[in-house]
């Protein structure tokens, strides 16, 4: 029996943060991920039935994760153990497995494993949970920040139900930042503290979601006027004071997980879609973030030629100058001319009528029969080209009025591309009737 445990228990519970000391205990208390905590849920089901089964908890930071599996242990019969992957090794996870196996033997019950931060596990230290998983010995429950379908080996995946923890919403946040000013036990109910609406709201902006970095916070801007050693004194939380204790938002973003797919997914399609609003916010959100602006670049080019092709050929142009650009010149000045650039292609008339093209002659060079080259196209600069035929009846355009010969130039009935009507791909439709019509005209003449 340790006399002084006690002791020790409040000197650290002394130092918690707000954030901490504000953690819902209960469902009850739970704010935000209602799609599966809420009434008649799939997790909130689980737990009344005490039927928890292995999980990955994914989602932005101080949305949740942590808070649910703590509520989790408070809630269940099982055993629950709790680790950090950041912390612990191979050696301390292999012991909690061979607890929870004795103890199960024992009839002790089973043991809920909760891995916070399971990205920072190895594929190799994963799969050292991987067997007791299976067979049941633990039920395991992985909170990370990080898409797990790239962080987490497939077979725990597929071992385990995936909550995807959404950031909350500005009313949640507010909800927090009112009960913790309320709050006589954790919060700052027993001084006299007051948070102005506008306070509040800038705080739930800023923080992205994140229940947190508020809390963070909103203790800052208290302590910080001296509400610590006079809690007598009124304490005002007015939105100057809030705006200067959260500083600059934090963006979440993972340059090499799903944000960064999707955010680049959202610009290309509201480019597509003809939005430059959207357009140039995705953007922003990207280059704000930290994203590297070379693959921004290469993707304005790819969209250029994919979405707007001929319809425009100045996209192009513009796309790859933007591009050169933001190699010759670099952050922050390089969003110029990718600025420019997204709005102009999102602006401009769109086909796809040339990606059409290239990829179906593609599909055909795979998967189809090759065609050979006609023997009046084939090159004559080769020894014995012309005693092989080569070349032999070929007809030189520019011999021509109008520069156009109808002749054979595939040798199979076929059209890959078709212009739209739309921006300057109407001219060139035009330009192929004619040329089309000339060359039935010929064909009827011979």
């Amino acid at each position: 029996m340790d006399l002084f445990e006690g002791q020790r228990q409040s000197n650290r519970d002394r130092v918690e943060p707000l954030a901490v000391r504000m953690r819902p205990r209960t469902l009850g208390e739970f704010l935000g991920q209602q799609s599966f905590v809420g009434e008649g849920r799939l997790l909130r089901r689980m737990l009344d039935s005490d039927r928890i089964t292995s999980a990955l908890f994914y989602g932005p930071p101080g949305t949740g994760k942590t808070t649910l599996a703590l509520i989790i242990a408070a809630s269940t019969k099982a055993h629950f153990a709790s680790v950090n992957a950041a912390a612990v090794g191979v050696k301390e996870v292999r012991a909690i497995l061979t607890e929870a196996r004795e103890r199960l033997e024992s009839g002790g019950g089973r043991t809920i494993l909760f891995v916070d931060e399971l990205h920072r596990f190895n594929k190799g230290q994963q799969d050292v949970l991987l067997g007791d998983v299976e067979n049941g010995i633990v039920i395991l429950i992985g909170a990370t920040t990080e898409n797990p379908f790239f962080a987490v080996n497939t077979p725990l995946i597929s071992r385990s139900q995936i909550f995807q923890f959404e950031a909350l919403s500005e009313d949640d946040i507010k909800s927090l930042l009112f009960r913790a000013v309320a709050d006589k036990e954790r919060g700052f109910g027993d001084r006299n503290v007051t948070l102005t609406d506008e306070a509040a709201e800038h705080l739930a902006t800023i923080c992205d979601g994140d229940a947190r970095r508020a809390l963070t916070a909103l203790e800052v801007a208290v302590l910080s006027q001296g509400a610590a050693d006079t809690p007598a004194d009124d304490v005002v939380v007015d939105l100057q004071t809030a705006a200067d204790s959260i500083q600059r938002k934090a963006i979440q973003y993972d340059s090499n997980g799903d944000t960064h797919y999707d955010a680049i997914s959202a610009m290309i399609k509201s480019i597509r879609g003809g939005d430059p609003d959207a357009t140039v916010y995705w953007l922003a959100r990207m280059l704000e973030a930290g994203e590297d602006p070379r693959f921004v670049a290469r993707r304005i080019v790819i969209s250029a030629a994919e979405d707007i092709g001929n319809a425009d050929p100045q996209g192009l142009v513009l796309a790859q100058a933007a591009a050169d650009a933001t190699l010759f010149i670099g952050l922050p000045e390089c969003q110029l001319p990718l600025a420019q650039a997204a709005i102009y292609l999102a602006c401009a008339p769109k086909s796809n009528a040339c990606a059409s093209a290239i990829w179906s002659a593609a599909e055909d060079v795979r998967e189809g029969r090759t065609i050979p080259v006609p023997k009046h196209l084939k090159s004559t600069g080769y020894p014995g080209a012309k005693k092989l035929g080569s070349g032999e009846g070929y007809r030189y355009p520019h011999d021509t009025s109008d520069d156009i010969v109808a002749q054979d130039y595939l040798g199979v009935d076929k059209a890959y591309y078709t212009p739209t009507g739309r921006g300057a791909e109407a001219t060139i439709r035009e330009y192929l009737a004619q040329a089309r019509r000339s060359a039935a005209d010929t064909s009827d003449i011979k």
